[in-house]
């Protein structure tokens, strides 16, 4: 609305000047950029990352497998590594050494984290392992990758928007920056006698 107004108000300003009516364009266009390119980019960068994100969701559903696992014995409490997948101080999850059997059928022991509050040999829990029985993290789902591409693509468009508005106003900087120096160059040709009676004469 800004250039709008601009635009309008040295429409027909005897009073204006050439950077004025540029800096009015230059704000209408950057407007025109923002709403139309930041959008587009968005969405490419979106659909790119959405397309990226479900063939990694396929590659990780087939690549790991849900397995159940025995409880051999409880180890101590240390958790080696926190969950991502839970809120901090609340993982209800132990540690405890566990056998399972690997999707290829071979035998696999090793000390894990098993969902359970008070875990007993003989207990038996879920986990994910690749097809040689290693342990992996859970896959990620569709939903949770189709969140992070609207996230990306989100992100995309206000990246762009702010560099198109960045430019707008390193340009207008420069041309201000002009502005001042041929002033003060019209200063100086003035000389100091500027405004007095006789001055030229």
């Amino acid at each position: 609305m800004r250039a709008l107004s601009g635009l309008w108000r040295w429409r027909h300003n005897p009073l204006r000047r050439a950077t004025d009516l540029a800096e009015a364009w230059m704000a209408l266009g950057t407007l025109l950029l923002i709403a139309v390119a930041a959008p587009v980019v968005g969405s490419l960068v979106g659909s790119v990352a959405q397309d990226a994100l479900q063939r990694s969701v396929q590659a990780q559903q087939h690549a790991r497998h849900l397995v159940t696992a025995t409880v051999v014995r409880k180890l101590g409490d240390a958790l080696p590594q926190p969950d991502p997948d839970t809120p901090m101080g609340h993982d209800p999850r132990s540690r405890v050494l566990a056998e399972w059997t690997a999707p290829d059928g071979t035998p696999q022991h090793g000390p894990t984290l098993a969902h359970l509050t008070s875990p007993r040999p003989g207990d038996r829990f879920t986990l994910w392992t690749d097809a040689h029985g290693r342990m992996v993290a859970r896959p990620l789902d569709s939903t949770t990758a189709t969140t992070h591409a609207v996230l990306a693509g989100f992100g995309a468009a206000l990246l762009t928007g702010g560099l198109v508005e960045g430019g707008r106003r390193m340009t207008v900087w420069r041309m201000v920056r002009r502005r001042y120096t041929r002033w003060d160059q019209a200063w100086d040709r003035a000389g100091p006698d500027w405004g007095k009676a006789g001055t030229g004469s």
